[in-house]
Protein backbone atom coordinates (compact mmCIF):
# COMPACT_ATOMS: atom_id res chain seq x y z
CA UNK A 1 0.00 0.00 0.00
CA UNK A 2 1.18 3.50 -0.89
CA UNK A 3 -0.78 5.84 1.38
CA UNK A 4 -0.82 9.62 1.46
CA UNK A 5 -1.74 11.49 4.65
CA UNK A 6 -3.36 14.92 4.73
CA UNK A 7 -3.10 16.55 8.14
CA UNK A 8 -0.04 15.99 10.31
CA UNK A 9 -1.55 16.93 13.66
CA UNK A 10 -1.78 14.56 16.59
CA UNK A 11 -3.82 11.82 14.91
CA UNK A 12 -2.62 12.36 11.35
CA UNK A 13 0.96 12.37 12.59
CA UNK A 14 0.34 9.04 14.34
CA UNK A 15 -1.06 7.64 11.09
CA UNK A 16 2.09 8.71 9.24
CA UNK A 17 4.29 7.16 11.93
CA UNK A 18 2.46 3.82 11.89
CA UNK A 19 2.50 3.63 8.08
CA UNK A 20 6.29 3.61 8.09
CA UNK A 21 7.59 2.60 4.65
CA UNK A 22 4.02 2.57 3.29
CA UNK A 23 3.78 6.36 3.67
CA UNK A 24 3.82 7.92 0.21
CA UNK A 25 3.74 11.55 1.36
CA UNK A 26 2.29 13.74 4.12
CA UNK A 27 0.69 17.12 3.53
CA UNK A 28 -0.39 19.95 5.82
CA UNK A 29 -0.92 23.73 5.73
CA UNK A 30 2.82 24.25 5.27
CA UNK A 31 3.00 21.68 2.48
CA UNK A 32 -0.48 21.77 0.87
CA UNK A 33 -1.51 18.90 -1.39
CA UNK A 34 -2.41 19.21 -5.05
CA UNK A 35 -4.64 16.85 -6.99
CA UNK A 36 -1.79 15.58 -9.18
CA UNK A 37 0.27 14.54 -6.17
CA UNK A 38 -2.74 12.96 -4.49
CA UNK A 39 -3.46 10.93 -7.62
CA UNK A 40 -0.10 9.17 -7.24
CA UNK A 41 -1.12 7.54 -3.95
CA UNK A 42 -3.11 4.30 -3.70
CA UNK A 43 -5.24 5.76 -0.92
CA UNK A 44 -5.44 9.00 1.06
CA UNK A 45 -6.04 9.24 4.80
CA UNK A 46 -7.34 12.64 5.91
CA UNK A 47 -7.31 14.06 9.43
CA UNK A 48 -7.86 17.80 9.09
CA UNK A 49 -10.08 20.07 11.24
CA UNK A 50 -13.52 20.96 9.97
CA UNK A 51 -12.51 24.48 8.90
CA UNK A 52 -9.90 23.04 6.54
CA UNK A 53 -12.05 20.31 5.02
CA UNK A 54 -13.68 22.31 2.22
CA UNK A 55 -10.50 23.07 0.30
CA UNK A 56 -9.04 19.60 0.84
CA UNK A 57 -12.29 17.95 -0.24
CA UNK A 58 -12.16 19.48 -3.71
CA UNK A 59 -8.56 18.39 -4.26
CA UNK A 60 -9.23 14.82 -3.13
CA UNK A 61 -12.29 14.60 -5.38
CA UNK A 62 -10.31 15.89 -8.34
CA UNK A 63 -7.58 13.32 -7.77
CA UNK A 64 -10.05 10.40 -7.89
CA UNK A 65 -7.97 8.54 -5.29
CA UNK A 66 -9.86 6.47 -2.67
CA UNK A 67 -9.94 8.28 0.67
CA UNK A 68 -10.50 7.66 4.35
CA UNK A 69 -11.72 10.73 6.28
CA UNK A 70 -11.49 11.31 10.04
CA UNK A 71 -12.64 14.93 9.94
CA UNK A 72 -15.32 15.99 12.45
CA UNK A 73 -17.12 19.27 13.06
CA UNK A 74 -17.77 19.73 9.34
CA UNK A 75 -21.09 19.81 7.51
CA UNK A 76 -20.58 17.54 4.53
CA UNK A 77 -22.19 18.65 1.24
CA UNK A 78 -25.58 17.04 0.68
CA UNK A 79 -24.51 15.91 -2.79
CA UNK A 80 -21.21 14.43 -1.63
CA UNK A 81 -22.20 10.81 -2.30
CA UNK A 82 -23.11 11.69 -5.89
CA UNK A 83 -19.89 13.64 -6.39
CA UNK A 84 -17.75 10.75 -5.11
CA UNK A 85 -19.52 8.38 -7.52
CA UNK A 86 -19.03 10.82 -10.39
CA UNK A 87 -15.32 10.91 -9.56
CA UNK A 88 -15.34 7.07 -9.77
CA UNK A 89 -13.86 7.03 -6.28
CA UNK A 90 -14.59 5.38 -2.94
CA UNK A 91 -14.59 7.23 0.37
CA UNK A 92 -14.99 6.10 3.97
CA UNK A 93 -16.02 8.71 6.55
CA UNK A 94 -16.07 8.25 10.33
CA UNK A 95 -16.25 10.30 13.50
CA UNK A 96 -14.32 7.58 15.33
CA UNK A 97 -12.07 4.91 13.82
CA UNK A 98 -11.83 2.70 16.89
CA UNK A 99 -12.74 -0.88 16.03
CA UNK A 100 -13.68 -1.38 19.69
CA UNK A 101 -16.12 1.49 19.36
CA UNK A 102 -17.89 -0.49 16.67
CA UNK A 103 -18.40 -3.33 19.14
CA UNK A 104 -19.92 -0.71 21.43
CA UNK A 105 -22.16 0.42 18.55
CA UNK A 106 -23.67 -3.02 18.26
CA UNK A 107 -24.31 -3.08 22.00
CA UNK A 108 -26.00 0.33 21.90
CA UNK A 109 -28.23 -0.66 18.98
CA UNK A 110 -29.46 -3.67 20.96
CA UNK A 111 -29.78 -1.59 24.11
CA UNK A 112 -31.86 1.03 22.33
CA UNK A 113 -34.37 -1.63 21.35
CA UNK A 114 -34.61 -3.09 24.85
CA UNK A 115 -34.49 -0.07 27.15
CA UNK A 116 -38.27 0.30 26.96
CA UNK A 117 -38.44 -2.67 29.34
CA UNK A 118 -37.11 -0.39 32.10
CA UNK A 119 -39.30 1.81 34.30
CA UNK A 120 -39.04 5.47 33.17
CA UNK A 121 -35.33 5.38 32.25
CA UNK A 122 -33.26 8.57 31.93
CA UNK A 123 -30.36 8.38 29.44
CA UNK A 124 -27.35 10.67 29.56
CA UNK A 125 -24.25 10.56 27.35
CA UNK A 126 -21.17 12.42 28.57
CA UNK A 127 -18.02 12.85 26.49
CA UNK A 128 -14.59 14.13 27.52
CA UNK A 129 -11.82 15.24 25.13
CA UNK A 130 -8.66 17.32 25.14
CA UNK A 131 -8.89 21.10 25.45
CA UNK A 132 -7.94 21.66 21.80
CA UNK A 133 -10.94 19.80 20.37
CA UNK A 134 -13.12 22.44 18.74
CA UNK A 135 -16.45 20.65 18.19
CA UNK A 136 -18.77 19.81 21.05
CA UNK A 137 -20.49 17.50 21.49
CA UNK A 138 -18.12 15.11 19.77
CA UNK A 139 -19.14 13.36 16.59
CA UNK A 140 -18.92 10.08 18.47
CA UNK A 141 -21.36 11.24 21.17
CA UNK A 142 -23.81 12.21 18.44
CA UNK A 143 -23.29 8.78 16.88
CA UNK A 144 -24.06 7.11 20.22
CA UNK A 145 -27.39 8.92 20.36
CA UNK A 146 -28.08 7.91 16.76
CA UNK A 147 -27.23 4.26 17.49
CA UNK A 148 -29.58 4.23 20.49
CA UNK A 149 -32.35 5.61 18.25
CA UNK A 150 -34.27 6.95 21.25
CA UNK A 151 -35.91 10.27 22.07
CA UNK A 152 -34.73 12.44 24.95
CA UNK A 153 -31.12 11.25 25.24
CA UNK A 154 -29.11 14.10 26.79
CA UNK A 155 -25.49 14.83 25.81
CA UNK A 156 -22.94 16.83 27.80
CA UNK A 157 -19.28 17.61 27.10
CA UNK A 158 -16.07 18.38 28.98
CA UNK A 159 -12.67 19.50 27.71
CA UNK A 160 -9.78 18.45 29.94
CA UNK A 161 -6.02 18.31 29.45
CA UNK A 162 -4.94 15.87 26.73
CA UNK A 163 -7.77 13.34 27.10
CA UNK A 164 -7.93 11.20 23.95
CA UNK A 165 -11.61 10.42 24.27
CA UNK A 166 -13.95 9.10 26.95
CA UNK A 167 -17.61 8.39 26.21
CA UNK A 168 -20.03 7.25 28.90
CA UNK A 169 -23.70 6.35 28.80
CA UNK A 170 -25.63 6.36 32.06
CA UNK A 171 -29.11 4.83 32.14
CA UNK A 172 -30.87 5.59 35.37
CA UNK A 173 -34.17 4.51 36.85
CA UNK A 174 -35.46 4.86 40.41
CA UNK A 175 -34.20 1.40 41.27
CA UNK A 176 -31.02 0.86 39.22
CA UNK A 177 -28.28 2.34 37.04
CA UNK A 178 -26.53 0.94 33.97
CA UNK A 179 -23.17 2.30 32.78
CA UNK A 180 -21.52 1.84 29.39
CA UNK A 181 -18.09 3.34 28.81
CA UNK A 182 -15.46 3.52 26.08
CA UNK A 183 -12.07 5.11 26.71
CA UNK A 184 -9.31 5.62 24.16
CA UNK A 185 -5.93 5.24 25.86
CA UNK A 186 -3.96 6.52 22.89
CA UNK A 187 -4.58 8.23 19.55
CA UNK A 188 -3.01 5.12 18.04
CA UNK A 189 -6.41 3.43 18.27
CA UNK A 190 -7.84 5.93 15.76
CA UNK A 191 -4.78 5.77 13.53
CA UNK A 192 -4.83 1.96 13.52
CA UNK A 193 -8.52 1.93 12.58
CA UNK A 194 -8.01 4.43 9.76
CA UNK A 195 -5.14 2.38 8.34
CA UNK A 196 -7.24 -0.78 8.61
CA UNK A 197 -10.02 1.00 6.69
CA UNK A 198 -7.56 2.15 4.01
CA UNK A 199 -6.24 -1.40 3.53
CA UNK A 200 -9.77 -2.77 3.35
CA UNK A 201 -10.85 -0.12 0.87
CA UNK A 202 -8.12 -0.77 -1.68
CA UNK A 203 -8.01 -4.52 -1.02
CA UNK A 204 -11.63 -5.08 -1.96
CA UNK A 205 -12.03 -4.16 -5.60
CA UNK A 206 -15.66 -5.25 -5.50
CA UNK A 207 -16.59 -2.20 -3.40
CA UNK A 208 -18.47 0.05 -5.81
CA UNK A 209 -17.65 3.76 -6.19
CA UNK A 210 -19.46 5.78 -3.55
CA UNK A 211 -19.51 7.10 -0.01
CA UNK A 212 -19.40 4.67 2.92
CA UNK A 213 -19.51 4.93 6.68
CA UNK A 214 -16.81 3.17 8.67
CA UNK A 215 -19.59 1.31 10.44
CA UNK A 216 -20.88 -0.22 7.20
CA UNK A 217 -17.38 -1.34 6.22
CA UNK A 218 -16.79 -2.94 9.64
CA UNK A 219 -20.14 -4.71 9.39
CA UNK A 220 -19.16 -6.06 5.98
CA UNK A 221 -15.90 -7.37 7.42
CA UNK A 222 -17.81 -9.00 10.30
CA UNK A 223 -20.10 -10.76 7.83
CA UNK A 224 -17.11 -12.03 5.86
CA UNK A 225 -15.53 -13.48 9.01
CA UNK A 226 -18.70 -15.03 10.45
Amino acid sequence: MKAGVIGTGKTGGEVARLLGAELYDAWDEHNPPDSAGLAEADVIIVFVPGNAAEEVLEKVLESGTPAVWGTTGYRWPENLADRVKQADSRWIIASNFSLGMNLMRRCLEILGRGVELLNSPELHIHEVHHIHKKDAPSGTALSWREWLNLEGVKISSSREGDVKGIHTLHIKTESESLWFKHEAHSRAVFAEGAIWAARYLIGHGEISPGLYSFESIVDQAFRENS
